[in-house]
């Protein structure tokens, strides 16, 4: 039993027998002593003034002499008002290590038969150009709550859903139709995302020229500036002949939608490689062309029960005035869909896929308000859980200074930004890497990966998913302060220290006995480890990768004062050895498994 747990239950015992009366669990509140105070734990008494009709001091020196007689865990007390500081006797620290040390999972809920099923949609890419800067910290947060949700005993359903039809998707069609030349990836030497975003902004180029010349025309005619753009872009031949193409994909023109799947298998070739390098994935991908069709029809079903209106013009809304809000539209007058129809869509098929608990929607704040209308909008439908699904809204992602390399000009690409960052590692930890003896060529190239790949995810996931950030890449790959290569760095000083040990034959025990040597810093370091479950628990209360972050960088920031102050290896006696070196262990097992929870890997030398 955890010793908040022995505490809690003594606590209960006693305003019983001191008192007379049974309190709920949840009048036992238990917190770190500040540390300006004697103790470890402190219990708050206020809420328990009603019961021992006592001044807060001498209720707290009543529960403190009871508990020190009665409690095994409690080894003295001190009351500072209404406060009792509970200082935790030494065999129960050293109990409390032996019980982190045996579970190779410490602080995390097993997933059972019976668990609840979490999906979580993250990426939803469209598939004409590659992904960019807000793709990756969206992908990040999306497979990094996966493994917070799957952590806190849930089943985890990671799913994509790929905007893959729209004019946008026809307009990179038209240019490779075009001006192409047939050109595959292969022949380009290109990713094909990269291929095709290329034709899309070859369209663009192409098209605002057209508009140039039309508008100029139409102002020659005696139009005003803003009507002679206006009607351009309409006019403008290239637009028309994206519209058409659009036309024939939704009348299942076999020309075009084979055109349209070649062109859409290369730009998934392509995200599968950015995703595989930004280690992620999904357990299901959705794809809007189907969606939209059961979107349609599930619309039509509403609007039958009396849940939408159809008006004169032919198109069908949601009145949501009833709950604050406007009028939405669900199918336009020519009977197409909009966005909120495809994700009524893909609402059905994942619920008739999945048993579904609970939804998740990694999605940027600019679509706030949509998911506040889609929910209302599946509740209204039946869906169990869609009152309660969570937006989990996060803000955009820029750099300080836009300089890096960008094939759009206005956004920065993810592949280059992952190639940008191993570089970066490389030559920065060049002269580390040289130190280790019997390095390869390619075990220092995935170091480097691994070291920038974890300075890239850390530095993004370490802040509150709500707020807009910048991310700064040399600052993130830092070996020291808050960074993602910082926290890497202990860890494989903590491994390089476990292998000195096995070289000395050092066997460390499944269990330390109870009068194990312990100083302050490792009773505060066992304190802190066995912090993680209740890290790991408001990570998921609070949807927050940056809670985890922020919990690894104080565990490694206390271990590393510690191994300053103290010597592992060279401690004073066998048993201080012995007690620091399984210290040491836990420390590293918990900032890997921290760290894989956000997705990032721990690299075993450095």
């Amino acid at each position: 039993m955890k010793i908040e747990e022995q505490i809690t239950v003594a606590a209960l015992a006693a305003v019983k027998e001191l008192y007379g009366t049974e309190v709920p669990e949840k009048m036992i509140q238990l917190q770190k002593t500040r540390s300006d105070f004697e103790g470890n734990l402190t219990l708050v008494t206020f809420p328990l003034l009603k019961t021992s009709h006592k001044k807060p001091e001498d209720t707290a020196q009543d529960l403190g002499e009871y508990l020190k007689k009665n409690c095994k865990a409690v080894a003295d007390f001190n009351v500072v008002k209404g406060f009792l500081n509970l200082v935790i006797a030494q065999a129960a620290w050293t109990g409390l290590l032996n019980d982190i040390n045996a579970d190779e999972k410490f602080g995390e809920k097993r997933v059972t038969d019976e668990s609840p099923l979490v999906m979580i949609e993250y990426s939803s890419p469209n598939t004409n150009k590659p992904l960019h800067l807000g793709h990756v910290r969206n992908n990040l947060l999306g497979w990094s709550l996966a493994q917070i949700m799957e952590a806190n005993g849930n089943k985890v359903v990671k799913t994509n859903i790929v905007n893959d039809r729209g004019i946008h998707i026809c307009k990179s069609m038209l240019a490779w139709q075009k001006w192409g030349n047939g050109i595959t990836p292969e022949q380009a030497g290109k990713k094909g995302d990269h291929l095709i975003g290329d034709f899309y902004v070859l369209f663009d180029k192409h098209y605002k020229e057209e508009c140039k010349q039309l508008q100029e025309q139409y102002e020659k005619e005696g139009m005003t500036a803003d009507e002679a753009k206006e009607k351009a872009e309409h006019e403008a031949p290239l637009i028309k002949e994206a519209h058409d193409m659009l036309v024939k994909w939704e009348a299942n023109d076999p020309e075009i939608r084979a055109l349209w799947e070649k062109m859409n298998n290369w730009v998934y070739a392509g995200f599968d490689e950015t995703y595989k390098a930004m280690g992620v994935g999904f357990d299901k991908i959705y794809y809007e062309s189907s969606t939209y069709l059961a979107g349609k029809k599930k619309v039509e079903e509403g609007l039958a029960k009396g849940l939408f209106i159809r008006k004169e013009d032919n198109s069908v809304w949601a009145d949501l005035t009833n709950e604050g809000l406007d009028q939405k539209l669900l199918l336009r007058k020519d009977g197409t869909s909009v966005y909120m129809t495809q994700d009524i869509g893909t609402a059905e098929m994942r619920f008739n896929d999945y048993p579904i608990d609970k939804m998740i929607y990694v999605v940027g704040n600019e679509q706030n308000y949509h998911f506040q209308v889609l929910s209302i909008l599946l509740d209204r439908l039946g869906f169990k859980w869609g009152k309660d699904l969570v937006h989990f809204s996060y803000g955009m992602v820029e750099l300080p200074n836009g300089k890096m390399k960008s094939r759009e000009g206005t956004v920065v690409d993810a592949d280059d930004l992952v190639v940008s960052m191993i570089e970066n590692a490389k030559s920065l930890s060049e002269d580390k890497v040289n130190k280790l003896e019997g390095i390869t060529e390619e075990e220092k190239n995935e170091i480097a990966r691994i070291v920038g790949m974890g300075a890239l995810k850390y530095f993004i996931l370490k802040v509150d998913a709500r707020k807009n950030m910048l991310f700064n890449p040399e600052e993130s790959i830092d070996f020291n302060g808050n960074t993602g290569p910082f926290i890497q760095y202990t860890y494989a000083r903590i491994r390089s220290i476990l292998r000195k040990a096995e070289a000395q034959n050092i066997t460390l025990p499944a269990s330390l006995n109870d009068d194990a040597p312990l100083n302050e810093k490792e009773i505060a370091l066992i304190q802190k480890l066995n912090d993680f479950g209740a890290a790991v628990a408001q990570a998921g209360i609070d949807y927050s990768p940056s809670g985890i972050a922020n919990y690894c960088y104080e565990l490694t920031k206390e271990f590393n004062q510690f191994y300053h102050d103290y010597s592992i290896l060279n401690a004073d006696t066998e048993a201080e050895k012995i007690t620091r070196l399984m210290i040491a262990k836990n420390v590293a097992k918990v900032i890997k498994n921290g760290m894989a929870l956000l997705g990032i890997e721990v690299p075993e030398r450095m």
